[in-house]
């Protein structure tokens, strides 16, 4: 897999709406903010596009990444990522 750099700056704008979705549906915020929903946002984009390559058919993409599946994925990892940071004390 080969991206080039404009590529890469959309990848990253595309991360950042992503992610925030992510942590909107997934009712939960991933550590760090703004920074913490980008990094959310880019893993899930990793994870489907370059390492299971992986989605649903007919679903639109943006640039190569499949948007549906992207947010599947980032909302399981605001809420694998949220609880492992953040614990309660009882």
């Amino acid at each position: 897999m080969e991206v080039s750099f404009t590529q890469f700056i959309i990848w990253i704008i595309i991360a950042a709406v992503i992610g925030i979705l992510g942590e909107f549906i997934a009712g939960r915020r991933a550590p760090a903010g703004i920074l913490g929903a980008i990094m959310i946002g880019l893993f899930a984009i990793f994870l489907i596009v370059g390492f299971f390559h992986f989605h649903i058919t007919g679903e639109p993409t943006f640039e190569g990444v499949p948007i549906v599946s992207t947010i599947i994925a980032a909302v399981m990892l605001v809420i694998i990522w949220s609880s492992v940071a953040y614990y309660r004390r009882a």
